[in-house]
Order: structure tokens, then C-alpha cells, then sequence
């Protein structure tokens, strides 16, 4: 498909299917993974049960497995079979469109998506629409991501800032560097679309022929970089968009740097530090795998996402500035070990 093809509305954006079995997106599950914030959780559910089509499944993997986030699904549980009723038989012969997938131990978001999108895949969704606790959808999603799904595989809808402002994403991911490109054009054009190679979980919507293909997220990445790789092994298989259509927005308030009023340098913790700088070990392996691994050129974006994590300490975080600076160099040093582990092995396909 040509830059410039306007994909035209199928006509299911307009259906409205509330307390009905149809949906304009077959068998969606909305994958949410939560930690510790029950408070940014209900505001997601609240934004769940006003949307103008059906989920097919909700699957809420709670990695602190809390008694309060457990009565709070399944008080959303029996809010959803009031307002929807319950949906048809999954895999397990379950109707319930709530799915609870507590965990013992606190995967961080790589472990929890993986979980998820495991779950779902199980029950038999076709597609899954991943995201954080940290995020509300807005009423009319599900239709506008609808009309992108009959000719692509992975869609990524766009994001509005805690604000209520357009929030920048980088869509287009420089792979023999290993970064993000920071100058990317933020307008999407005539097709309302642009073709990616990386991914967000923060919204991330994607069909059940690519799990299949790529295998599940990777869990152990902990945090960071998962949804990155994720995106790039999907463009391998198929030709993923991220689309102007606004989806969803985010909740929670990050300190920032604002950079001319188009882009943001978010405040970030420690140990977000420690894996931005360990998980390209990961990056690189899978890299290697796919014949894209150049070790220079690689290196100098080991070297300038350095130099960016130092400018976010200085700029935003300055109050972390010996700790961070700790964090990203034993990052570094662990990522080496990860690029030279012999046991190490890529996520299998499913098929």
C-alpha cells in the first residue's frame, strides 16, 4: 500500500453494540497489566465500561496479586455483565468478559503483557489491545481502530498527554543504532497513517496470526525496551501503522522537560535507568538473530541513549544524579553479559 492511500471507513466505526454479542473488532481482548495502582486502575475501568462497542474479553493481570485490586475486578466484573451481559464461550468455556490473572511475583510490564496476551491467546481472541493501568480509553476507540483492522495486522492509535494535549510517540525506530528517531515527522499526511517498526504497549493493538508468528512479549525485559522489540519482530512478518485516529489518553502526571513545545523528556525512575541501558543486551541478541546486529553502529546508540539518560538527570531528575548515574553504568555492564550469554535463546513462534 502506497504512503499516500486513504484507507476509507469499513462501516463498522458506526455500529454501537452495547449490551450485544457483535463488535466491529472480532473477539478483542484488552489486555491491562497493573501494579500497585488501584487508584489510575479505576479510572481506566470506569473509561472501559464507556465505550460505544464490546469488548470481547477483558484480561487484568494484577502483578502484586492484591486483595483490593482482586475485589475491585470483580466488583468491574459484575458491572460489565450488568451493562453488556456476558459474552460467548471462550476456549476454557468461560462467558465472563472479565478475565482475573493474578501473579505470585512482579514480572514488571514485560512479564505482565506476557502473561496477558498468553491468556487471551488462550481463551482464542483474535486481537489483542494491550495497555497499563496508567492510561483511559476514549468512548469511540474500539470503531476508530476498527476501520484500519481489515488490511493491517498492527495498528497503533494515537495518545493524548496527561494534559489533554497531542502526546509525540517515535514510531520509527533506527535499527542499526538501536534508537528511537527523535525527528521523525509528527504529521501523519493524506492517510492518515504511517508505517512503524516498533511498538507501544501503551495501546498497541495487534492480530493473532502475528503472536503466532513472533511468539509472545518477552518477559524478560522487565521493563523497557519489550514493546520496542515486540514492534520490530512484528514488522518483520507484516507492515505495522500507527494512525491519527486518538484511542486513548494518559493519566497519570510525569515531570517533564518540554523541548520547543513538540517534544517531552519525561522524568523516569532508578531502575527504569538500570534496564534502559541492561535491556539492550536483549536488543542486540535479537538483533544478531534477524542479521541486523552492526556492532559500531550499534554501540554509538548504546552510546547516545547514555548521553540522553545523563541530559534527563541533569534536565529533569537532577535530584537522582549519582544513584542514576549508578543505575545506567551497571546497566551497561550487565548488558555486555547478556550479549556475549550462550544459553540465551529468542521468544519461540506459537506455530
Amino acid at each position: 500500500m502506497t504512503e499516500n492511500t486513504k484507507l476509507e471507513p469499513t462501516g463498522l466505526q458506526d455500529e454501537t453494540v452495547a449490551g450485544s454479542e457483535s463488535s466491529p473488532i472480532d473477539k478483542l481482548a484488552i489486555v491491562v497489566v497493573t501494579y500497585k495502582r488501584q487508584e489510575l486502575l479505576r479510572t481506566l475501568f470506569d473509561s472501559i465500561k464507556a465505550l460505544n462497542a464490546v469488548p470481547w474479553r477483558v484480561v487484568v493481570v494484577d502483578n502484586e496479586h492484591s486483595e483490593e485490586t482482586e475485589a475491585m475486578v470483580r466488583q468491574f466484573r459484575d458491572e460489565i455483565v450488568e451493562q453488556w451481559g456476558d459474552a460467548g464461550s471462550d476456549e476454557t468455556g468461560n462467558t465472563s468478559r472479565v478475565v482475573y490473572v493474578p501473579q505470585e511475583n512482579n514480572g514488571g510490564g514485560s512479564g505482565g503483557f506476557n502473561k496477558g496476551v498468553e491468556k487471551a491467546y488462550q481463551l482464542g481472541s483474535e486481537w489483542f489491545w494491550v495497555m497499563d493501568d496508567d492510561v483511559a480509553v476514549l468512548p469511540n476507540a474500539i470503531q476508530q481502530l476498527a476501520k484500519w483492522t481489515t488490511r493491517h495486522d498492527v495498528i497503533q492509535g494515537s495518545r493524548l498527554d496527561y494534559d489533554g494535549g497531542p502526546f509525540y510517540w517515535q514510531y520509527d525506530f533506527i535499527v542499526p543504532l538501536g534508537i528511537p528517531n527523535p525527528i521523525a515527522p509528527a504529521a501523519f499526511g493524506q492517510s492518515g497513517y504511517r508505517t512503524m517498526n516498533t511498538m507501544c504497549f501503551e495501546g498497541g493493538l495487534f492480530r493473532r496470526n502475528v503472536v503466532e508468528q513472533i511468539g509472545l512479549p518477552d518477559p524478560r525485559f522487565f521493563i523497557y525496551w519489550d514493546d520496542t522489540i515486540y514492534g520490530y519482530l512484528a514488522s518483520r512478518v507484516t507492515d505495522p501503522i500507527v494512525v491519527e485516529d486518538t484511542v486513548i489518553r494518559r493519566t497519570r502526571e510525569i515531570g517533564n522537560w518540554d523541548i520547543a513545545g513538540v517534544r517531552q523528556l519525561n522524568s523516569t525512575s532508578d531502575t527504569n535507568r538500570y534496564h534502559i541501558m541492561r535491556n539492550r543486551g536483549y536488543m542486540a541478541r535479537y538483533f544478531m538473530t534477524h542479521g541486523d546486529y552492526r556492532p559500531v553502529l550499534f554501540g554509538l546508540g548504546t552510546l547516545l541513549t547514555g548521553i540522553k539518560e545523563v541530559i534527563r538527570l541533569v534536565a529533569v531528575d537532577r535530584q537522582h544524579i549519582m544513584p542514576g548515574l549508578k543505575a545506567l553504568a551497571k546497566g551497561w555492564v550487565d548488558s555486555r553479559k547478556l550479549l556475549h550469554d550462550p544459553n540465551w535463546k529468542p521468544m519461540p513462534p506459537l506455530i
